[in-house]
Parts: structure tokens; sequence; C-alpha cells
């Protein structure tokens, strides 16, 4: 039978990183690579028997390829602090992995947000992959680079990303910053036309294309804060071009 290792990043999760954990119970190995938290997060972790690795925290490629190196089984699958795989999920990894039809799979996040999941608002990301057939590029968004075939897993993960409405957008703003400074780097320009058409494109794809409407009114939330994070990237960026942050 296949082994499984499970990598999962963290910084300060104290609150949710015990739960993870849990839910990956049926792990051979469990890698989290922490960023030097100031909370209990990485004696929680060794609570639960993972080997913890301290690495500073420049992007979540670098990190997450970091923590490959040290992985030593057959598969893996990468798993955030605020995500839980379900017992049917499990059996469902297992049966890939065991039958290796594919060198990769993609799972559905079903994000969690004011008490419901919005299944109109989810994203299907591969993180359950051979472990030598694979390594992450891009430095917010990171994508895992697969060499090989990638399949889909029908149980979703359970998503807890966003812990109330504040948390929400300071993460929207904490990612603006971020992409705005990458973005900076990379040479590219904001005009006053990304302000207003690119936030609104994002509005209209979340809620009307990807039928958030259907999510009520925690749908139109996800969708509006979506677009202001769209509108926050940008203004930042205009920022760092007039050299007034």
């Amino acid at each position: 039978m296949p082994k499984l290792t499970v990598i999962i990043p963290t910084y300060n999760e104290e609150h949710y990183i015990g739960d993870a954990l849990y839910s990956v119970s049926f792990a051979d190995e469990i890698i989290v690579v922490d960023s030097f938290s100031t909370d209990r997060t990485s004696e929680i972790a060794k609570s639960y028997g993972a080997k913890v690795i301290q690495r500073k925290f420049d992007n979540f490629s670098n990190q997450k390829n970091h923590a490959l190196q040290f992985a030593t089984n057959d598969w893996v699958l990468f798993l955030d602090a605020d995500e839980r795989i379900t017992y049917a999920l499990q059996q469902e990894i297992k049966v890939a992995m065991h039958t290796g039809k594919m060198t990769a799979y993609k799972l559905n996040f079903p994000h969690f947000y004011m008490n419901r999941f919005l299944y109109h608002h989810n994203n299907d990301v591969t993180r359950l992959v051979k472990r030598e057939q694979c390594h992450f590029e891009g430095d917010v968004h990171e994508k895992l680079i697969v060499n090989g075939t990638v399949g889909k897993l029908k149980n979703p993960v359970l998503h807890f990303t966003y812990k109330g409405l504040e948390h929400y957008i300071s993460k929207k703003d904490t990612y603006a910053w971020f992409q705005a400074h990458q973005q900076l780097k990379k040479g590219k320009k904001a005009t006053y036309f990304h302000l207003a058409f690119k936030p609104f494109y994002r509005f209209f794809h979340s809620y009307i294309i990807r039928g958030a409407f259907l999510d009520g009114v925690a749908g139109l939330s996800v969708a509006t804060i979506d677009a202001y994070g769209v509108f926050s990237r940008y203004a930042k960026l205009i920022l760092l071009q007039k050299n007034l942050k």
C-alpha cells in the first residue's frame, strides 16, 4: 500500500492546527513547515507527532518546496491549518493512491462563511500528488506543477478560511500588499482603469457567472469583499508606484 505524507504550512495557527492534524491522523507522516510562530502552533503540532520544520517565510512556493525535501513517502497531500479532511475523503484518498491511475488529484474546497458552506464559492485545487512528480511555482497564489495526469476526487475538503467579516477583509488587505509589491518588482503598472474595471468584473464573475447569488447574503458578501480585494491590490500598487507608502 502506498504511503502518504501530509505537509501543512503554518504561522500562529494554535486555534486551528489541532483539528487539521486530527483530520489527517491516518497519514504515515505529517510535516509542519512553520514560519517561526509566536504562539503554541509548534508545540501542538509536535504533540500530534508531526515533524516541525522552521523556515522564515518569503513566499508560499518556496515554503512548500522546502518542506517537500523532507517528505519520505510515495504521495504528498498539501493542507492548510484551516482545512479538514473528512472520513469519506480519507477513504477516497486511500483508494486513489492504491490504484495509482493518476499522478495527482484536485480536491474541492467550498468556503465556510457566515455559518454555512458556500458551494458556489469554491475552488478545485491540486493537492494530492506523487512526491517525485511535482514542485510549486508562483509567489502569492502558488501553483503546483505536476509532471503527469491530474484527476479529481469527489468528496470536498472542509475549509474554514474566513473567521469573520473583519478577518476576511484583513486577509484581503494583507494579500493585496503582498501582490502589489510582487507586481511592482515585475514592472507592472496600475491605472485608474484597473481601479474601475477590475473590481467590477471580479464581482460580476463571482456573483453572476459562478453563481454566488445562490448562496444568499453570504454569497453577496463574499463577492463584494472579493471585488474590494482586487480594488485594494491596484490601489496599493498605485501608492507604491508614486512612493506614497
